[in-house]
């Protein structure tokens, strides 16, 4: 064989039909953070499901705001809804994540993916399209924000399977060499869309100062404060934008050659001895088969994948693992979503949150959430994407956690009576930790240490554990903040940073570690012992 990469199935020039297998570019003669075409095509289709999280995330705390003039004349919105609002994306999370990550392991990434930014697209459409004119008139206000909490359930359905998804498709067409580095990638998507640099969050950020620097005339100078109900829409519907500019690409791409190769292995199909090339010179057929099944054969796969997955994890050496990814990213996001969904009340009430009329309070929330964004957010992603191959993921969740610790333990000990200038330095190197740390990392984790026929559904039960800690934060951070004080429920989150370091223990280091060799192994030796028994 010569060194050139395997072509055998770049069939157009987008890759798109090729499957962009990644793994067979990878010479290794280049720094795993170096991207390739084919890399870089990967990323583009898979990470903007991850640009929609993390617009979404970053723009509701600031939707919220607008909606106080909207709705309730500046005064701050109910409680209860606020928390509702807030947490509805996360409640559909949990479903999208169980019930997608079980499916594109039962029944392929091929059959599923594409399907779940259709029901992104749709439920945007519908969150944008809440009729505030006539609600209003009737007096109902609370039921704009009823209509955003149904409907942003059904937009986190579609963000929630986008996890395992991407994740596994991602996972499954890269070597092992740069598999940490290209979902960093993926997931630095959670900070901008273009070019897969990591800026989501700071994308949304600026999205919103935009428009409401466009909007200064008419609510600043003419006093139409009710105008700001177009702002809010403004800034959601532009999500569609990249979110229909990838659908086609999604619905289109084949099924990779690393699940069809361990379908087959637990199927008998291929010998121990195969190698992936000999394995997949069939890829076309096996993948279009694979695809194509009755209705009778698909449901014996399911039932057959529900046993498999429960007898793997039965043994302890693999259930713990599990437990170790699904309690990291329960108290991660504990904090990271308690602290992201409220970062503009918490501005608000150390003073950066705006004063004045309608337009400066909006403007200065947006604008204290672009710094905090720029200082923390990008940088701590930049920094996992260049290191993450070098230093290892259980040395930068372990230290995430436990600066991450630090500096909330600081902001709940200050909190109060800080200044402007040192809260901003302090916040802002809590997002950078929580970036260059454990929200990076609890999302690698899964993808990389469990098995391809297992790695859709534990990183979709891994990620599910992950929303409900948010859930908690979001639903339970307004009220405990009203009765125990902001500075308090810091504390409970520098606590469950703690607790998140004692469970990253669990884990072992998957820095060039191949799960899927480790699961043949293991069932090269059950077999044998089968035989001899």
């Amino acid at each position: 064989m010569s060194g050139e990469p395997d072509r055998r199935l770049d069939l157009d020039p987008s890759g798109v039909r090729g499957g962009l297998e990644a793994f067979e570019q990878d010479t290794g003669d280049r720094p795993p953070f170096y991207l390739s075409k084919t890399e870089i095509k990967l990323l583009a289709i898979s990470g903007v499901g991850f640009f929609l999280d993390a617009y979404d995330l970053f723009i509701i705390n600031q939707v919220t705001v607008m909606l106080q003039f909207v709705l309730y004349d500046g005064k701050a919105l109910p409680a209860g809804l606020h928390g509702l609002v807030n947490a509805s994306a996360n409640i559909g999370s949990v479903i999208g994540q169980f019930g997608f990550g079980y499916l594109a392991d039962a029944l392929g990434r091929k059959a599923i993916y594409g399907k779940e930014l259709m029901i992104i697209i749709f439920a945007t459409i519908l969150s944008m399209a809440a009729p505030t004119g006539p609600l209003l008139r009737a007096g109902h206000p609370n039921s704009v924000l009823v209509w955003l909490f149904v409907w942003r359930i059904v937009l986190g359905i579609g963000v929630g399977a986008d996890y395992p998804l991407s994740a596994s498709v991602s996972s499954d067409r890269v070597s092992v060499r740069k598999r940490g580095v290209i979902l960093a990638y993926v997931f630095a998507n959670q900070a901008s869309y273009v070019h897969n640099i990591g800026w989501g969050s700071l994308i949304g950020s600026l999205v919103t100062m935009i428009t409401i620097a466009a909007y200064k005339h008419v609510i600043n100078d003419e006093g139409k404060v009710s105008r700001a109900d177009g702002i809010w829409r403004i800034i959601v519907g532009l999500s569609l934008i990249p979110a229909f500019a990838t659908l086609y690409f999604r619905l289109t791409l084949p099924e990779s050659k690393r699940y069809i190769k361990a379908r087959q292995r637990v199927e008998g199909i291929d010998s121990e001895e195969s190698t992936m090339d000999e394995t997949l010179k069939k890829d076309d057929s096996s993948s279009e088969k694979h695809s194509n099944r009755p209705a009778t054969h698909v449901m014996v796969e399911k039932k057959q994948h529900v046993l498999e997955f429960i007898s793997y994890f039965s043994e302890w050496r693999h259930l713990k693992i599990l437990i170790g990814t699904c309690s990291c990213w329960f108290f991660l996001d504990i904090a990271f979503y308690g602290i992201n969904l409220n970062q503009s009340s918490v501005l608000q009430q150390i003073g950066f949150g705006g004063k004045g009329n309608a337009w400066h309070v909006m403007w200065e929330t947006a604008l204290g959430n672009l710094v905090i964004t720029a200082l923390g957010f990008v940088p701590g992603y930049y920094v996992t994407v260049l290191t993450v191959e070098y230093l290892g993921r259980k040395w930068i969740q372990m230290q995430g956690f436990l600066l991450q610790g630090l500096f909330l333990a600081i902001l709940a000990g200050t909190f109060g009576h800080i200044s402007t200038a040192g809260f901003v330095v302090n916040f802002a190197l809590l997002q950078f930790f929580f970036n260059f740390g454990a929200n990076a990392t609890t999302f690698l984790y899964p993808a990389e240490v469990f098995p391809t026929r297992f790695r859709a559904s534990a990183h979709g039960m891994s990620a599910a554990c992950g929303k409900a800690g948010a859930i908690i934060a979001s639903l339970g951070f307004n009220a405990l903040s009203m009765h125990i004080g902001t500075n308090n429920v810091l504390w409970i989150f520098f606590g469950c940073s703690m607790i998140g370091a004692v469970c990253t223990l669990l884990l072992p280091e998957v820095k060039g570690r191949d799960a899927d060799e480790i699961d043949a192994q293991e069932l090269r030796e059950a077999h044998a012992r089968n035989r001899v028994q």
